[in-house]
């Protein structure tokens, strides 16, 4: 009897912290596609022109925002109650099972597990975070400089999102840590003189477009696996069961790079014929690399900092002037 007590413990034991861990990634999962729904909305009211791109982009920081905070508010819910039981001494309460309920893959999916054997870990060397980045975008051209640009300065942009670990490297130190993970680069530049992109079949090249343009924008969206050492100072929290390394008003300095696949480019027009507006949406090709790699950076304070980032493949395939993507501008890497 005494045994099969042990053995249906240790099973209560495990199906809690498999209900633990199951809660976890379906808050993470279910804010991601939430997320993910939302920057696919924004982008729509963008190609409808009922925004700007600079609306569009204050929108894509708040949501990116809201869904970061809702994941850290919901993980709390778990830590939370683990706390209180422990505070009152293990003694069973009618709260003491956590309830969640979260709209996945389109239907609710109700969590109720008790928390009173989870433990937290004692030394975690890996976390994760969401990062958003955005800012200024343009090319660098061989025998050109970037005050020579074919493309307006203030009006071409990027934005990126994505997941990224990071791990510490050393078990007893936190000043280097490895971050990895994957995002989405969206690269805009806007040409200069009523000028548009044409594939001639051999080469694309900027050229002047018939009537007056409105608007004349050329994007190329990007999936890529960012990699960067992050060092700088980090402050040691220790508590009686567990300790963490933070670096909350510390100074983050990031360096590394990123390879991935360009998963389409695309040129938008927008003009006046004979009195009536005309919205063209163009998606091809336009001999752009399919693999792209690059270079990138950051130094910043806490959670945001100034980035950078900066293609090594060419932007176009055959051309005989070879230019490359450069980014400029502000990322944020959320707990």
């Amino acid at each position: 009897m005494w045994a099969l007590a042990v053995a249906l413990g240790n099973a209560q034991e495990t199906e809690q912290k498999q209900g633990l861990e199951e809660a976890r990634q379906v808050v993470v999962e279910s804010e991601k596609q939430a997320l993910k729904r939302a920057v696919e909305d924004i982008n729509d009211q963008l190609e409808a022109g009922t925004i700007t791109e600079g609306e569009a982009d204050k929108l894509k920081m708040e949501v990116a925002e809201k869904h970061a905070l809702n994941i850290e508010n919901k993980l709390a819910i778990i830590d939370n109650k683990i706390a209180l039981r422990k505070r009152n001494g293990g003694e069973e309460d009618e709260d003491d099972s956590v309830k969640i309920n979260l709209f996945s893959k389109g239907e609710i999916v109700n969590f109720t597990f008790n928390d009173s054997d989870h433990k937290r870990k004692y030394d975690r060397r890996t976390s994760s975070h969401l990062t958003f980045a955005v800012g200024l975008n343009n090319t660098l051209i061989d025998g050109q400089s970037l005050d020579d640009s074919p493309y307006k300065i203030g009006g071409s942009r990027f934005a990126e999102l994505g997941i990224t670990w990071k791990t510490r490297v050393f078990k007893e130190s936190n000043w280097l840590r490895l971050m990895y993970g994957v995002s989405f680069q969206w690269n805009g530049l806007k040409p200069i003189d009523n000028n548009y992109f044409v594939d001639t079949g051999s080469q694309t090249e900027l050229q002047e477009f018939p009537v007056k343009l409105d608007k004349s924008k050329f994007r190329m969206d990007n999936l890529v696996f960012p990699v960067h050492f992050e060092f700088g100072p980090s402050k040691k929290i220790e508590k009686e069961d567990y300790f963490r390394y933070s670096t909350h008003k510390q100074l983050r300095i990031g360096l590394g790079g990123y390879a991935g696949f360009n998963l389409g480019s695309r040129q938008k027009l927008k003009y006046s014929d004979d009195g009536e507006d005309v919205k063209e949406k163009l998606k091809a090709s336009y001999n752009t690399n399919n693999f792209v790699y690059g270079l990138s950076g950051f130094i910043g304070f806490s959670d945001i900092s100034l980035y950078a980032k900066y293609d090594l493949n060419t932007m176009f395939k055959d051309n005989p002037i070879e230019q490359r993507n450069v980014s400029l501008g502000v990322r944020w890497d959320w707990d």
